[in-house]
Parts: structure tokens; sequence; C-alpha cells
């Protein structure tokens, strides 16, 4: 493989280590499994609520790693995800964590959206929040 590739890989990695090293320090956790379950649940809750446009709009942006990620499991014929209350975004979350109470669902959730804010452009963030109820927007707050 040539050291370009390898270089990829390697720059994937630390940028995905990035991304869960800043959940733990918005979470103030020291577990990074933690974290990348966080990052996990609330991408893939994200993903199913946007059209397939949308979600292909902003994996484009996403380290390659955790494009992976948020494609894991995905079922576009079945999105966008009607079900599009602020409690029905956060259940996943709270049934991934479901037996550990340091874990608040909401708190979680707006976590990792303020980090995806920060490493996905302005106007994509608009053109997601765009796509959402009014409710689910306000995660960005």
């Amino acid at each position: 493989m040539p050291a370009t590739q390898l270089a990829a890989i390697e720059t994937t990695v630390q940028k995905t280590h990035r991304w869960i090293n800043e959940i733990m320090a918005e979470m103030d956790w020291e577990n990074p499994d933690k974290a990348y379950a966080a990052l996990r649940v609330v991408l893939q809750t994200l993903r199913d609520r946007l059209s397939v446009q949308e979600a292909n709009d902003l994996s484009s942006q996403l380290p390659t790693l955790i494009r992976g990620i948020y494609f894991e499991n995905w079922k576009p014929n079945d999105v966008p995800n009607r079900q599009r209350t602020f409690d029905q975004f956060v259940a996943p979350v709270a049934e991934h964590f479901s037996g550990d109470d340091s874990v608040d669902p909401e708190w979680t959730c707006r976590s990792v959206m303020k980090v995806l804010a920060r490493h996905v452009s302005a106007g994509e963030i608009e053109d997601i929040k765009s796509c959402l109820p009014e409710e689910l927007r306000d995660l960005w707050n």
C-alpha cells in the first residue's frame, strides 16, 4: 500500500480520536468508549431524520472513519424517519445508555451536535437544521 494511502488512514483515525476527545470534554467524561457510543447513536439518529440527499451532503464533510460509523446499518428506503419530535430524537440515546444514570440523553445530543458544528461548515449545519422541525433545531443551541 502506498505511503499516501496509509497516511490517509492515519489521518482519519486521528480526526476520529479528536472528535471523541471533544465529546469527552463536552460531557466531562473520561471514557472514550462511551464518547464513541454517543457519537454513533446521535449521528445515526440524525441521519435517519434527513432525506437521502441531505444525509449524503452531511457525510461528505465527515472524516472517512466517522462516515463509516454514520452509514452503518443505514436503510435509505426508510428515511426520513417520521418520528420527528424532540423526545423521539432523544429516545435512541436514552435507550442506548439505559442503566447508566450518569448520561443525560438531551445533554449528550447537544454535546455531539456542538462537536459536529465545529467540524462541518456552517452552511451545511443550516441546511440540516432547515430539514428538521423547530424543536430539533434547538439541539444546536
